[in-house]
């Protein structure tokens, strides 16, 4: 016997248009704890709120987060967690502690923050692209 079509249990439906709408989300970060705010970030930049998610697809979701400089820092982060960077040449390890980096640029804790709980392939860049985070100066623009 040749079976000429898949079984049910074979078949694969995408939804390539819905995936295409584009959907934007506004969070306002005043008061709420870092990494609880980084998981719904990276789940709504995942698109997985929506019906037709597909872990091999990015939707065009963009996430917009303001007050980035009212987050809360639970426990002793802010005396103890350090972020590095390297600037490529010998000796050029660079420390920031977590209270220094949040008076200069708190939108890079939070971006550092979802960017970690995104999934590590081609797509992460495409996430992070559709990321916007804006100070309290920045929010009323």
């Amino acid at each position: 016997m040749i079976l000429t079509q898949k079984p049910a249990y074979h078949r694969h439906i995408t939804m390539g248009s819905a995936m295409n709408t584009h959907g934007h989300h506004v969070l306002d970060a005043r008061g709420r704890v870092l990494g609880r705010l980084a998981v719904i970030v990276a789940a709504l930049l995942r698109g997985k709120h929506r019906t037709c998610y597909a872990y091999n697809a990015a939707p065009c979701t963009a996430v917009t987060v303001v007050n980035c400089g009212h987050v809360r820092i639970s426990g002793r982060k802010a005396a103890d967690k350090v972020y590095c960077r390297h600037s490529g040449f010998p000796g050029g390890l660079r420390r920031t502690k977590l209270r220094d980096l949040m008076l200069r640029s708190p939108e890079v804790i939070l971006r550092s923050a979802v960017r970690g709980m995104l999934p590590r392939n081609r797509l992460r860049e495409g996430f992070m692209s559709m990321l916007r985070t804006r100070t309290d100066e920045e929010a009323g623009r």
